[in-house]
């Protein structure tokens, strides 16, 4: 068997099995049901509110977007795990391997991924009870929530290895906190993007967040509904294009980077990293 393919094998193997014991480790159990669980609450409180004069529903409109960027969240789950396992030398270790690298990312796309799918199920079926306005019976809204969101995939998890090459250690990832807050606040998550100023308008169009946020509106939304989007159109082949831009960005610069990042990994790198743990520890 080509050597390749073997590692890709025992990735996804790895994959799954770190799948399913994030869902038997109770603080990795907390963090499936957190976020899913905050939306719902704030669904709760949008559910009989409207969007202007236009009469739909702010919790229809927001729901999908939350979809969306849930998903576009695995950029900073990616990240975060890559620099927990930089610091633990769990890297080191799969740099050692022969083909241990690609079994590693093959792994760990399986099981974010994954758990970013089980995520989106526990905020879709209490959302659809929850809300009403949607129109999840129109033909074709199943198979267009399914290639926005691979695509979506495919644009945010490149970028999350990007990061998670670029900080060294699980405490610097607080600095990627912030910036993604604010991609998040103004890429139309909980306000179409129409209402906020033309240049923040034109700012979140550059971000997938908020394709990923209008694809889903578009599955699940009435065609109505495209009356408070910008030009009144689900620009679907913008959508792919633009995340299929960053999805090719990140494809071709991510294994670049995890290559040096790789290459600059050694005994000594990782046992100074845990060695200021413990200081900062102690």
């Amino acid at each position: 068997m080509n050597p390749r393919l073997a590692a890709v094998r025992i990735g996804w193997r790895r994959g799954l099995v770190e799948l399913r014991q994030s869902f038997t480790n109770p603080g990795e159990l907390v963090s499936h049901f957190l976020w899913p669980v905050l939306m719902l609450v704030a669904l709760y409180f949008l559910r009989d509110r409207s969007f202007g004069t236009t009469g739909f529903g702010l919790g229809a409109l927001a729901l999908p977007s939350m979809l969306g960027m849930n998903a576009a969240m695995g950029m900073v789950s990616m990240s975060q795990q890559l620099t927990a396992d930089r610091e633990d030398g769990t890297l080191l270790r799969a740099k050692a391997t022969p083909n241990g690298m690609i079994g590693y990312l093959t792994g760990k796309v399986v099981s974010v991924a994954g758990g970013l799918l089980a995520d989106l199920v526990i905020l879709l079926v209490p959302g659809l009870l929850l809300i009403g306005g949607l129109a999840v019976d129109r033909p074709g809204a199943w198979l267009t929530l399914l290639w926005v969101l691979l695509l979506g995939l495919l644009a945010t998890l490149p970028i999350g290895a990007i990061l998670g090459s670029v900080f060294t250690s699980a405490r610097s990832q607080g600095l990627l906190q912030l910036p993604i807050l604010a991609l998040i606040a103004i890429s139309g998550i909980f306000y179409p993007v129409t209402a906020l100023p033309g240049w923040l308008e034109w700012l979140a169009q550059v971000t997938p967040i908020y394709w990923l946020g209008l694809g889903m509106r578009s599955a699940l939304l009435p065609g109505d509904a495209v009356a408070v989007e910008v030009g009144e159109s689900w620009r679907h082949l913008e959508t792919v294009g633009v995340l299929g831009a960053w999805g090719v960005l990140g494809l071709l610069v991510a294994p670049v980077v995890l290559r040096r990042m790789a290459r600059r990994e050694s005994g000594s790198s990782v046992a100074g990293r845990r060695e200021k743990a413990l200081q900062r520890l102690g």
